[in-house]
């Protein structure tokens, strides 16, 4: 079972505890605005229609992140992220959590935010992506 953490708790891994945020929106979500530092390993590409499957994800996290690595997984409202980690999970990856309410917030069947996210809680964020960081630069 996958731990979930809020953002507050996700930035102070990565600030005491050397954890990595890991955003697993679309390349186009990620470069409208994404917590400071992150990586960009899509779960799903955005394409003209709709959203498909990644099918180099693992192998791209295989490639950029050790077993071991300590992992925090994010998204926009907390679903993919979680079905990212699950993923990772069950391919033997050992230190993953799940940011649950994403960069936008978790929110309810009508819209209402029923948990801030990286943003609401007014977190660090960039629309530039670190040197190494992009998709394009691990596996796009």
């Amino acid at each position: 079972m996958v731990d979930r953490i809020g953002p507050r708790e996700a930035k102070r891994r990565m600030d005491r505890e050397g954890w990595v945020y890991v955003d697993v929106r679309s390349v186009t979500e990620f470069d409208q605005g994404h917590p400071n530092g992150a990586y960009n390993v899509p779960l799903l590409h955005l394409r003209s229609g709709g959203m498909e499957p990644n099918p180099s994800f693992i192998e791209a996290m295989k490639a950029a992140f050790a077993a071991d690595a300590k992992i925090i997984v994010g998204c926009q409202s907390g679903g993919r992220s979680l079905r990212a980690a699950e993923a990772l999970e069950a391919e033997g990856f050992t230190s993953v959590v799940d940011q649950r309410a994403g960069y936008g917030g978790a929110r309810d069947a009508f819209g209402g935010v029923t948990e801030p996210g990286w943003v609401a809680e007014g977190l660090p964020t960039s629309n530039e992506a670190s040197p190494g960081r992009a998709w394009d630069d691990l596996g796009g």
